[in-house]
């Protein structure tokens, strides 16, 4: 760059940003299902902590992710009708691992906010399981995409 006129050089330019990471943005709050848990259960949990993703275990290793949406695909539509019979009640019996996307893909809480937004895109999924690093499947949290959306956009103003 050139001097300015008074002989100043000029400021140096802006330093990028630091990367934001998806440990900072991620939930820790981690509800999971058993593979053998009932719809049932699955419903209870979704009502009781409105949230649209639970993550499925299989003893301490990550299995399979269930969305709100999978859940209402998987249940009668009849169920607290009037039109309720035995078979609609009985969807609240089948298990978790019947209606789970298996085979997740996960983020490791060191990725970037934006490698972490470009899989999400890529894999067609609105949240990413976090994991501690690439190489392990140790669960730290869940990402959605409503966290990436909040940091990535300004604070709106006031």
């Amino acid at each position: 760059m050139a001097p300015s006129p008074a002989g100043i050089p000029p400021p140096p330019p802006p330093a990028a940003p630091a990367l934001v990471t998806v440990g900072e943005v991620m939930s820790n709050r981690l509800v999971t299902v058993g593979m053998d848990d009932t719809l049932g259960v699955v419903q209870m949990l979704f009502r009781a902590h409105q949230f649209h993703h639970l993550l499925v275990l299989e003893g301490r290793t990550l299995v399979g992710v269930i969305s709100d949406r999978d859940l209402l695909k998987a249940l009668s539509p009849a169920l607290g009708t009037p039109n309720e019979t035995a078979r609609d009640r009985a969807t609240l019996n089948r298990h978790a691992h019947q209606i789970m996307t298996r085979h997740p893909v996960t983020v490791p809480r060191d990725r970037g906010i934006e490698a972490a937004a470009r899989r999400m895109l890529e894999a067609k999924v609105s949240s990413l399981p976090v994991v501690a690093t690439e190489d392990d499947d140790v669960l730290v949290g869940i990402v959605t995409w409503k966290d990436l959306l909040k940091a990535l956009l300004p604070p709106a103003p006031a």
